[in-house]
């Protein structure tokens, strides 16, 4: 029976010997075919298990393709997916599995070790289903659209880490709305180096890609040349990176010479992009866009032509297809034109709630929007900015200072290889616009210039007060710069 849950065995009938997965670090191919053939042993195993519909199981691996087969499986038995971020520790990691109690944890040998250590949950080996030959069962589904699919814990930088609960609807809609608004077909292949454990890895193009029929790549661990190579021997044609991947490719030898035929568009999400990076894939006659998004909604939520994104450096462009976006001040009005305000949105591929926790729900989920906590405005054109989060607003002498708008000032400077600015508790100013910078040449810093070429585009009470020359910026588990560690580097 086909139904709007076993979509994956439709796609198959539709084009069983296309290659749907490729692993970069095995070697591996799938088919579709082979795909649907793979998730028919998962729940065949599921079955014998006796696991029931609402069960949790946790995931602790690194990026691979059976990762895709154990997701739509589940989905086939109503048994909701938890992918868990493999770097945490091991008592973040205990948090998160009290949290969710799963029936099962499964692992690759990688992470063995840790699993073992949860000795109250049963656990199984990925690889110990490879050479399982059972009999395929046929695709059915008894699960509603608004059952939940996946959980996806949030990272947890303001807090303990909160499970996003994604229905198939969710799920769903934001690869309808991909396909459609970004125009995805068949013929689309993607590589993938965020790590599946977060909605980027998963529901960014990897989904979208499967569901029109295409091809996608995964590697395991980013090497910014292995990915560039990649990207040309697979021929790929749109890929999702972060800035902070975007900052090594642009230090290989091979992006000096490389050129990427194939290539439609490239892609930067999970934090804002530099304009020091459009302007070197503009160098190259590269066309360059970047999105907004977030675990709880989608995670796509506009769409922007490459050639407007050049001129408008920064710009999101306009909601997609099949969801809704607007600004609010704090008066809770609508935004004016280039007003700065909240971003809400809504659309069937917002999250459900919160696991276990109807406060945080109660206060994200208002009147049928997502209240996103990032501060945005929109042009007179109709194209959106995102312009940083609202929890990072630095109030510093009573006047509002926005992160990134600094940081893509301090990006200009030709010494600044990287930068975070952040606000930091100040008994004369409230908060002190504080910049940390990697140096291109670290001995040849001159605090003074950096302060005139500041003041030459911004106001002198956004003018960093303290600057941290570092090696170079902590990450947190995606890849972004972490903000929070910095805080406690700047007060230490």
């Amino acid at each position: 029976m086909y139904t709007e849950q076993t979509w994956i065995y439709k796609r198959a009938a539709l084009s069983p010997k296309k290659i749907a997965l490729i692993d970069i670090n095995t070697g591996e191919k799938w088919s579709y075919q082979t795909l649907t053939n793979h998730i028919s042993k998962w729940v065949h195993y599921f079955n014998l298990q006796q696991y029931q519909k609402g069960d949790r199981v946790a995931i602790l691996s690194q990026n691979r393709i059976e990762l895709f087969a154990i997701l739509f499986a589940c989905g086939l038995k109503g048994i909701l997916y938890v992918p868990l971020n493999f770097r945490l520790s091991e008592l973040e990691l205990l948090y998160i599995l009290e949290d969710c109690q799963p029936v099962l944890i499964i692992h690759d040998a990688e992470h063995q070790i840790i699993s073992s250590k949860f000795t109250k949950i049963n656990r199984l080996l990925i690889s110990s289903m490879k050479d399982n030959n059972s009999e395929l069962s046929p695709p059915y589904s008894n699960c509603s659209l608004t059952d939940p699919w996946l959980i996806i814990y949030t990272g947890g930088t303001t807090g303990k880490p909160k499970g996003v609960v994604l229905s198939f609807d969710a799920v769903n809609w934001n690869a309808i709305n991909t396909i459609i608004s970004w125009g995805l077909n068949k013929t689309d292949c993607t590589l993938n180096y965020m790590p599946m454990f977060h909605t980027g890895g998963l529901n960014a193009l990897c989904i979208p890609v499967l569901m029109v029929g295409g091809t996608v790549v995964t590697g395991s661990r980013f090497h910014a040349e292995e990915a560039l190579i990649a990207l040309n021997t697979y021929k790929t044609t749109i890929s999702l990176f972060v800035p902070t991947m975007y900052q090594s490719m642009l230090q290989t030898d091979y992006m000096k010479t490389a050129t990427f035929p194939t290539v439609k568009v490239f892609l930067s999400g999970g934090a804002p992009c530099p304009k020091t990076i459009y302007k070197e894939f503009e160098k190259k006659g590269i066309l360059f866009k970047e999105g907004y998004g977030l675990t709880e909604a989608g995670p796509n939520n506009f769409f922007i032509q490459p050639e407007i994104a050049r001129n408008k450096i920064g710009s999101v462009g306009k909601c997609m297809q099949f969801n809704e976006v607007k600004i609010l001040n704090e008066l809770g009005e609508i935004c004016k034109i280039n007003e700065i305000g909240e971003l809400y949105i809504s659309g069937k591929h917002v999250f459900t709630k919160y696991w276990n926790n109807e406060l945080e729900t109660s206060h994200t989920l208002v009147n049928g929007w997502l209240k996103t906590g990032d501060l945005a405005k929109m042009d007179a054109d109709g194209d959106y900015f995102i312009v940083g989060r609202k929890k990072e607003l630095i109030i510093s002498g009573g006047e509002n200072v926005y992160p990134q708008e600094v940081e893509q000032c301090l990006i200009l400077h030709p010494n600044v290889l990287e930068v975070a600015v952040i606000g930091v508790e100040d008994d004369n100013w409230g908060e002190c616009v504080t910049a940390f910078i990697t140096c291109k040449e670290p001995n040849e810093f001159d605090e003074s210039e950096i302060n005139t070429h500041c003041r030459n585009s911004l106001g002198g009470f956004k003018v960093p007060k303290k600057i941290f020359i570092v090696e170079e910026l902590p990450r947190t588990d995606i890849g972004k710069i972490d903000k929070k560690r910095l805080l406690q580097l700047a007060v230490e």
